[in-house]
């Protein structure tokens, strides 16, 4: 009879990169798909708890999450049920470190990522995580083998996963590159030994798929709002507590339990400015004043603030002036993949609910600094900072719309985002889409409405156009397409799904069979302004760019 077995346990990360472990990911996970936005937290946050300490072994330890695995306990190979995608990101960022150090640190530190061989024993190395098949290879000699992230390879030639990869790896090394060889020597033995992770193996794997179950449920577990009403409430006299208890629940029906959630920590964020450090509850107690006017903060800051974010999430702010207006404005910060932007959204709409020209104009300004600063690659610790600074100048009544608000994108920050518009916007995957859908509402003069459930960006110019072809013509050479097959230019707004062997058509018959009405795609004025076009040229991209790109700066006053 097989006896399954279960371990769980904390372990650092010197005991998990090591020769009891060998992590594969199984072909049937998704693939790496975390973005420098994950992997800048990541980083952002092992530096912050790595401290300056002068010895790491003094220095608190920093819980990373957990992984799942399937695992005989008899033997090293593990395949990883969850925590994937920080698994391949600490070998990324444990690969970069390395190829930062001198010799000896960096053979040291390769002994975390790769298992070496035995010639007595007729053993090869071995690395200690192998990613998904169709990936290994690439990841082993772009990232894993020793030097390798020092000449990484052109992301604008991947896709995918591998592009992930080296986008992540060339972001690291681009922060960590300017540190001391003391530095980075410092966090690597932070990360090693102060750094851990729960690992859970089961030896089958309906075991391992029920605990990753078990792990991910949301079901209905106290959440920080929970234990704060608790608090919060049982600090009113008690015969109040009873009608603030009912004022409570009514707010967190009407929002959902999960979006009021959410909202103590935006009300964290407006009260703290600063990124969270330790947890929700901790910060919520140290920074929100609640207990010494319990009923205070129920009736001035939860209410207000409850009502401005449903109105913000659900974009359903009503006045009697300017509604549908500020609507559309939170419908084009909704699209961003961050939600930094509400806390100082949430302040404004609270504070300023009788005056909408005001919030029109806060939120019009705030889609620009929001889409700036994406434009810009601003990572999440640096927009915290900047809508910090924004909450202090809103609760100080500072003049907004000034010159050198908080609010308001300097000479500097408008040429850097000049520069973003005329750079191969199709790359960035986060920032494509929202930007043409608002590009898209601006060229059709605000009329567009997009009601379909997939809407998809797609090439004018093939990324990889036949070799006999008019394409060819047009486009002789390499560096011409690679000038412009990304550009804003040549991107056009699709409501179905790519069709890879659609997107090599000719000209014409992209224009007729690809991009028409007829072939049942929507009217984007941005596709209609390319079906109007007889060719399709590097004359007839460079006047469309400066048409898209002007277009935006007007909007945007970046000249």
């Amino acid at each position: 009879m097989t006896r399954h077995t279960i371990e769980a346990g904390e372990k650092p990360i010197l005991d998990i990169f090591c020769d009891k472990y060998l992590f594969r990911i199984p072909s049937y996970q998704r693939p790496y798909a975390w973005t420098t936005e994950e992997a800048s937290e990541l980083l952002d946050d092992i530096q912050t708890a790595c401290g300056t300490t002068g010895n790491v072994a003094d220095a608190s330890p920093y819980f990373l999450g957990s992984v799942v695995l399937i695992k005989d306990p008899q033997k090293p190979e593990a395949d990883v049920v969850d925590g994937q995608q920080r698994l391949t990101t600490l070998a990324i960022l444990l690969s970069v470190l390395r190829d930062l150090a001198e010799p000896k640190i960096a053979s040291a530190i390769h002994g975390y990522i790769c298992q070496t061989g035995d010639p007595i024993k007729g053993t090869e190395d071995v690395f200690r995580l192998t990613t998904r098949e169709r990936d290994a290879s690439f990841f082993r000699t772009a990232i894993q083998a020793q030097g390798a992230t020092a000449t990484l390879p052109d992301m604008r030639q991947l896709k995918d996963a591998r592009a992930r990869m080296v986008e992540n790896a060339a972001f690291l090394r681009d922060r960590l590159k300017d540190h001391s060889e003391e530095q980075c020597r410092r966090l690597t033995m932070f990360i090693a030994q102060r750094c851990y992770l729960v690992l859970v193996a089961a030896s089958d794997q309906d075991s391992a798929f029920r605990i990753f179950s078990v792990m991910n449920s949301r079901g209905l577990d106290l959440s920080p709002a929970d234990v704060l009403k608790a608090e919060i409430i049982g600090a009113l006299p008690a015969d109040k507590q009873e009608e603030y208890t009912e004022k409570w629940e009514d707010m967190e029906d009407e929002l959902g339990r999960a979006r009021f959630a959410e909202l103590f920590g935006h009300i964290r964020m407006i009260h703290r400015k600063q990124k969270m450090q330790g947890t929700l509850i901790a910060e919520f107690r140290e920074f929100v004043p609640t207990r010494k006017a319990p009923a205070n903060f129920i009736d001035s800051e939860l209410s207000p603030y409850a009502s401005a974010y449903e109105e913000i999430t659900d974009r359903s702010f009503s006045s009697f002036k300017n509604a549908d207006a500020i609507n559309r404005q939170l419908t084009h910060l909704s699209r961003l993949d961050n939600f930094d932007w509400q806390p100082p959204a949430i302040e404004v709409i609270a504070r300023y609910r009788d005056d909408p020209d005001f919030i029109l104009q806060f939120l019009s300004d705030l889609e620009r600094l929001a889409y700036g600063m994406f434009l810009m690659r601003r990572d999440p610790s640096e927009r915290i900072r900047r809508y910090g600074k924004l909450l202090a100048s809103i609760q100080a009544k500072d003049d907004l719309f000034a010159e050198g608000s908080t609010l308001q994108l300097d000479d500097h920050e408008k040429l850097e985002v000049r520069k973003s518009l005329g750079a191969d916007i199709y790359t960035v995957t986060r920032i494509r889409l929202p930007l043409l859908l608002r590009l898209d509402e601006l060229l059709s003069g605000g009329s567009a409405v997009y009601n379909t459930p997939v809407v998809s960006v797609e090439h004018v110019l093939p990324q990889n156009p036949p070799a006999a072809s008019q394409w060819s013509i047009d486009f002789p050479t390499e560096t011409d397409r690679q000038q412009w097959v990304h550009k804003l230019a040549n991107l056009v707004l699709l409501t179905r799904r790519k069709n890879s062997q659609a997107s090599n058509y000719e000209f014409t018959d992209k224009k007729s069979k690809y991009f028409s009405t007829k072939a049942g795609v929507a009217n984007f004025a941005l596709t209609s302004k390319v079906l109007a076009e007889t060719t399709w040229n590097i004359d007839t991209m460079q006047k469309r760019q400066a048409e898209l790109i002007g277009a935006i700066e007007k909007l945007w006053r970046l000249a």
